[in-house]
């Protein structure tokens, strides 16, 4: 049965997440706002702040695993996160990189990276780096500070509507409009042998990618003779219902 109705947005609702902790659920509408409800004990529903950080219509929310940290996805090109400040929320982040609308956000199993995807035919891993990071990259006091550190393009001809992450393998899937779909993992070399290794001079070819680029912005692109063959391509979904169980064999 329905148990509420949540009115407010001026236009279409495009997305709806519930926070882990069950407690707050997180809305965006072409109205071009974010809205968060908070549900008390007795399921009753209220607002408890109206997010208008976007300049176009929003397009998916999502909550970190493990923080009440908020993120949203726009036709404005951006990704913003959002954060509880003394009783009120507040946009804490702006991701800038995409070139087109954002479609859709999503955190892996640890919270650390957000992947992002675009009608720009491009997928960004932004990673969160905290205050005396390792790395050296600068935070603003207390806060930590987010940073693409991928850019996967060469892989898609249409937009990308959807990305979501393996929690038990840490695999990245995407869903095109081109009718594939497509998996990547992390190649298994780390960030540290890159640092020592000459350009172009490392003792393996990374599994899943050709990088070429710094640590703190990779920049990846499909190699000539996998632009046509991707490690994983679905690319014609069946009409007709049907189930299967296949083996996914990975190239190396």
């Amino acid at each position: 049965q329905c148990v509420t109705t949540l009115e407010g947005h001026e236009h279409e609702v495009k997305s709806v997440a519930w926070a882990p902790s069950g407690t707050l659920l997180a809305t965006c509408s072409r109205d071009k706002s974010v809205w968060v409800w908070e549900v008390d004990e007795e399921e009753e529903y209220e607002c408890v702040s109206v997010l208008n950080s976007h300049t176009q219509d929003v397009k998916h929310v999502v909550w970190h695993p493990n923080q009440e940290l908020l993120a949203s996805a726009s036709y404005d090109d951006t990704v913003k996160l959002y954060q509880e400040e003394e009783d009120d929320w507040v946009c804490c982040a702006t991701l800038e990189g995409h070139e087109s609308t954002v479609w859709s956000v999503a955190f892996d199993r640890g919270g650390e990276r957000l992947a992002s995807c675009s009608d720009d035919k491009t997928v960004r891993i932004w990673r969160q780096y905290k205050p005396g990071n390792e790395e050296g990259v600068a935070c603003s006091g207390t806060d930590p500070t987010w940073k693409c550190v991928c850019n996967l393009s060469g892989y898609h001809t249409r937009t990308i509507y959807d990305v979501a992450w393996c929690h038990l393998t840490g695999a990245l899937a995407t869903a095109c409009g081109d009718d594939a779909i497509r998996v990547f993992e992390e190649s298994a070399v780390s960030v540290a042998a890159f640092l020592l290794w000459p350009r172009g001079n490392s003792p393996g070819r990374a599994v899943t990618l050709h990088c070429s680029a710094s640590v703190l912005s990779t920049s990846v692109e499909a190699e000539p003779s996998r632009k046509k063959r991707p490690r994983v391509s679905f690319s014609r979904h069946m009409s007709l219902m049907a189930r299967a169980v296949f083996p996914v064999s990975f190239l190396e």
